[in-house]
């Protein structure tokens, strides 16, 4: 099994420093927002490996490089 870029260990310790997200409009919501622990993985990867943004992988549910 692959190392995950995001270890649990330290997602604890992210996570308070980001801010919450804001509620979704009633009318008009938009396009429904990826976790920000899935943002963050798909950055990671981005950063760690080189790609361009548009070449993302969908299959890591990470969305798209654009939605990052």
């Amino acid at each position: 099994m692959a190392k995950p870029l995001l270890p649990d260990d330290l997602w604890t310790e992210i996570e308070p420093l980001l801010p919450a997200p804001k509620p979704r409009r009633y009318r008009y919501p938009g396009r429904k927002p990826i976790d920000n622990r899935r943002a963050l993985t798909g950055i990671l990867f981005v950063l760690k490996s080189g790609i361009p943004w548009e070449m993302l992988p969908q299959e890591m549910g990470c969305g798209s490089g654009m939605t990052c």
